[in-house]
């Protein structure tokens, strides 16, 4: 069974009236954590669409990078967004339940925010709504600052990367420290470990970004401590 076909099964019971909360519950764990990991940027995808007021052609393409949808799961997948557009429950009542779901690995969050913002930038204009979309969404998930700051800097155009912010260290963190904190930024974004917190095979592929940005941190501070 595809995912999108176990997706619509799960959002089959929301259409009959059962809680989002009580779908969520049965979808905690691998690997049925990649469906709910799967709606919850389809969700938050379309409560963003509504607060900047439009959805472009950019937005859906970058979409299915995200997630690679064959033909024949095409209708179900825009069952799946127009669901969740349509749905009365607000953007916050569906952050909320995801944070929940996930409770404290706040680096699944991250690779949510990840997605979100992928989406966001598509057509090549951060609309300041999507930005406050973007912020409460972080606010809600409790995501520190310094990492919410390090996802924007490498999506959003015009914005300067800081190497400490990306790596979530100070200018005045130890060497040691910052080493540490490297490498296990580089180990968090290793595919199988992605696969291993539920995230959906087609989503892995934007960690490949972000080691790019983790990887070019790290040359340029210990680039200045070598010189």
């Amino acid at each position: 069974m595809s995912i999108w076909s176990r997706i619509s099964e799960a959002l089959a019971a929301l259409r009959k009236g059962e809680s989002l909360a009580s779908v969520f519950e049965r979808l905690r764990t691998p690997p049925e954590r990649s469906v709910a990991f799967t709606i919850a940027v389809i969700a938050l995808s379309a409560k963003m669409a509504k607060a900047d007021g439009q959805v472009t052609r950019s937005e859906v393409a970058a979409f299915r990078e995200v997630f690679h949808i064959a033909p024949e799961d095409e209708p179900g997948a825009a069952r799946v967004f127009n669901l969740a557009r349509t749905d009365v429950a607000g953007y916050r009542d569906y952050a909320s339940r995801i944070a929940d779901m996930f409770g404290e690995d706040k680096t699944v969050l991250c690779d949510l925010m990840e997605g979100l913002f992928h989406i966001a930038i598509a057509d090549g204009d951060y609309h300041p709504k999507e930005d406050a979309f973007l912020s409460e969404v972080a606010r809600i998930f409790d995501l520190p600052d310094h990492r919410f700051r390090a996802i924007r800097s490498r999506y959003v155009p015009g914005e300067e990367p800081d190497p400490y912010s990306i790596l979530g260290v100070d200018p005045e963190t130890p060497m040691d420290e910052i080493r540490r904190a490297w490498r296990g930024l580089v180990r968090d974004s290793h595919p199988d470990r992605m696969v291993a917190r539920g995230l959906p095979e087609e989503a892995v592929k934007m960690s490949e970004k972000r080691l790019v940005a983790i990887n070019r941190a790290w040359e340029e501070i210990s680039g200045k401590h070598a010189a």
